[in-house]
């Protein structure tokens, strides 16, 4: 429709929108024809004024209406002795240059072109001589073609095009392309894409580049907007390092086309084995809706997960069915610090719950009478000794801490820091369970530890004195329900109904309210006929949460204000062998710890990579106290599944303290493990270890529906002009009309244009016409 009316505007005025908008209006009439025009108007006035005077049937309103079309029709014939011209920058025939950069991805190959890959477009459109868009660019400048994918290549013709890369990145491609172009008058870069890129850089550094040095982008769109029928797994959010028999819990990002509501199975693969598989239901047709599943990571070492919906009958893109992500099963201990103010029954409970996990160690410090302790599973006989740590260095050595029933005055002021500290700076796990020394009950209100917890803690201390209590029937949240830490039973429905089955617990501290950003996952409210408030003024009902966290700096912070979960444990009706209560208790001190970084963490942008591609490695180091090191000596130790090695030092980055960055190119497939070891000046080792698996990727099959926005935006931004197919028959001379490289100002004379001749037979035929009408002729 845009192209019809555009031929119509054309016809009309001479010349296209496009040239109007490039053009400037001027007159180019010479100084003789001045008195050419007082002559005419010495005429022309007395003529139209004639019709005031004329008389007879003729009314006021009539001479009015003929004067004006009288009047109209001699000020045309004026602007036309003016001979009004478009002066219009275009590039001089052949002594400019036009780079045509032609994508080379496996993209191009989806066929959704009328049966057609988009491939086939190039091949017509610019594979020979004969092509119409080749000979069009030809005809005006000398033309440089390029294929590009990750980068761009010179190529003579279209035949050199393979469609093999696993990588589109634009933005390298047109900078590339420039840089060799620099040195010759370029009217401009012609990107012949269907959008589909996956570079991780921001493109908007390259459009800036372009802008400075007045490029511009003509853009070819290729593909469709909107693909018929396809179902493609967009990503998976998960996270990269789980303790080996834990629950690996995965975001799935679906989107679909044309199979909107239909149940499909997702199955999930460890290393190619097959260890779930589950029935889903799409999203409706564009949305990209999250699937959570639960897996559970049964063996040690680097996993690659893969999870996929087996490919329907329809689909355009079969590529994009699955997606892997590579998980680091750790079969470490983690050491988790448990301190309690008073021996009571939670805490024999939850030591015997988590006892049978390897996986994790529950130092405890118990305090069992003033200034006494009872240390329990402890590596040697002095830690601990003095009581609860009094340095960061020995706090920080544990992965979580759990705070029992103990009052905040048994801490100093700098160790109620160190606590704080200990989640927002060394990125630990903190848990703060309930009793009559808990949150506010325990004086913690106003305190360090009061900003860390997820909840509102405010009120007196009022530790030995029961002034508050409350039976909690529990049930879990919407949040909790797809949570892997309240996961109590095989399947998600029967957790839910598992957690509403349990005994009732009691609270002993009033919670007020959670924090913004803080999420429940397990709430509890007074049963009928439980007791809940002040025991002298009992109230109706009494609803608080029971499991609720944030992320606060670094790290976890978790509120578990409750005093007897060991109930659960003794549930008389509870089925046979239920293990509930230590399911719950090994999953929630595993959660603890499950992103806690070390004094190094080495991290790639990405878990997978291409063959030949650079991969960025970058490495944090601290010291025991978890302040950045710009100090260290770093090295990387990168090995091959194949047996081939390589040492890589890592280099300060002084824009950041503490990091330490490098780059490698994987030249062969297989899975890398990257070893990295820290060296401080004082003799200190530490290392970290991460995993890399190089494989061709499909990821140019994942949001493969033609990018118009982006295509669009590159050509706005740097003066260009985006086309499909249907509209690119005048992208040669909008490029001649882009005022860059060699150009000559041309004169298009626009006073001979169909539109002026209808106008003034318009003109002239209304006048006649009006004095049919009115019996005046």
């Amino acid at each position: 429709m845009a192209h019809w009316l555009e031929g119509i505007f054309a016809f009309l005025f001479k010349y296209r929108p496009a040239e109007y908008a490039q053009g400037t209006l001027a007159f180019g009439a010479p100084g003789s024809v001045k008195l050419l025009l007082i002559a005419a108007a010495l005429i022309g006035i007395p003529a139209v004024l004639s019709y005031g005077t004329v008389r007879g049937k003729s009314s006021r309103r009539d001479r009015w209406v003929l004067g004006g079309l009288r009047a109209a029709s001699l000020l045309l014939l004026v602007v036309c002795l003016f001979r009004p011209m478009l002066l219009l920058s275009a590039a001089v025939p052949q002594r400019n240059y036009v780079g045509v950069l032609i994508d080379d991805s496996r993209s191009m190959r989806i066929t959704d072109r009328d049966g057609k890959p988009r491939s086939d477009w190039v091949a017509h459109a610019l594979g020979g001589p004969d092509s119409a868009l080749l000979q069009s660019l030809r005809k005006k400048f000398t033309v440089r073609l390029f294929r590009f994918s990750a980068a761009a290549q010179r190529i003579d013709s279209v035949a050199e095009l393979r469609y093999a890369s696993n990588e589109t990145h634009i933005g390298d491609a047109i900078e590339q392309a420039r840089q060799e172009l620099d040195a010759v008058p370029l009217s401009g870069l012609v990107v012949v894409s269907d959008g589909a890129d996956n570079s991780r850089a921001p493109i908007g550094d390259e459009l800036l580049s372009l802008r400075a040095r007045s490029v511009p982008i003509f853009t070819v769109g290729l593909g469709a907007e909107q693909f018929d029928k396809d179902i493609e797994i967009q990503r998976v959010e998960a996270s990269h390092s789980v303790l080996k028999g834990g629950a690996l819990v995965a975001d799935v990002m679906i989107r679909q086309r044309g199979y909107g509501g239909q149940r499909v199975p997702l199955v999930i693969e460890d290393s190619g084995h097959i260890v779930s598989q589950d029935t889903i239901v799409l999203p409706r047709d564009g949305d990209v809706a999250p699937v959570r599943v639960t897996v559970t990571a049964d063996h040690a070492g680097a996993r690659a997960f893969t999870f996929r919906i087996p490919v329907q009958q329809g689909e355009q893109v079969a590529e994009n069915n699955a997606h892997s992500t590579l998980v680091d099963v750790r079969d470490g201990r983690e050491k988790i610090l448990y301190i309690e103010g008073e021996p009571r029954y939670e805490t024999r409970f939850i030591r015997a719950a988590v006892a049978a996990d390897s996986n994790i160690q529950l130092v405890t410090l118990l305090r069992t009478a003033d200034k006494k302790f009872l240390r329990l599973d402890i590596d040697s006989a002095t830690d601990l000794a003095a009581g609860f740590p009094k340095t960061r260095a020995e706090l920080f050595r544990y992965r979580a801490i759990i705070l029992g029933s103990i009052e905040a005055s048994f801490f100093t002021h700098d160790q109620l820091s160190m606590l704080a500290d200990f989640v927002s700076v060394r990125g630990g796990g903190l848990l703060m369970l309930g009793g009559r020394r808990a949150f506010a009950e325990g004086g913690y209100a106003g305190t360090a530890l009061a900003d860390v917890m997820p909840v509102i803690v405010s009120g007196p201390a009022v530790p030995d004195s029961l002034t508050f209590f409350a039976d909690l029937k529990t049930a879990l949240t919407p949040d909790g329900a797809s949570s892997a830490v309240a996961q109590i039973a095989a399947t998600p429905n029967a957790s839910m109904t598992r957690w509403t089955k349990l005994p009732t617990v009691t609270t002993v501290n009033r919670i007020r309210g959670i924090k913004p950003g803080a999420i429940t996952l397990v709430t509890g409210a007074t049963p009928p006929g439980g007791r809940a408030g002040d025991p002298g003024a009992p109230v109706n009902s009494y609803e608080q949460p029971v499991l609720v966290y944030q992320r606060y700096g670094r790290g976890l912070s978790v509120a578990f204000p409750i005093q007897d979960s060991w109930s659960w444990q003794m549930d008389p009706n509870s089925p046979p062998n239920d293990d509930a209560y230590s399911r719950f208790w090994r999953q929630l001190t595993r959660w603890l710890t499950s992103d806690v970084p070390g004094q190094v963490v080495v991290s790639t942008p990405t878990d997978q990579a291409n063959p030949n591609t650079p991969v960025s490695l970058r490495a944090t180091v601290a010291d025991s106290i978890f302040v950045p090191r710009n100090d260290a000596k770093v090295v990387a130790h990168v090995a091959g599944d194949s047996g081939a090695a390589r040492d890589l030092p890592l280099d300060w980055a002084i824009d950041h303290d503490g990091e330490y960055r490098a780059t490698f190119t994987p030249d062969r497939a297989g899975d890398y493990t990257i070893l990295v070891d820290a060296s401080l000046p004082n003799g200190v080792a530490l290392s970290d270890t991460s995993h890399l698996r190089v494989a061709p990727l499909n990821t140019e099959f994942v949001d493969a529906e033609m990018r118009a926005p982006l295509l669009q935006r590159i050509a706005t931004e740097t003066g260009g002009k985006f086309y499909t197919p249907a509209t690119v028959s005048h992208l040669a001379d909008d490029v001649a009309l882009s005022k860059h490289g060699i150009t000559v100002v041309n004169q298009m004379e626009l006073w001979d244009m169909p539109a002026m001749l209808l106008l003034l037979i318009a003109l002239v035929s209304g006048e006649w016409a009006y004095r049919k009408a009115r019996g005046l002729a």
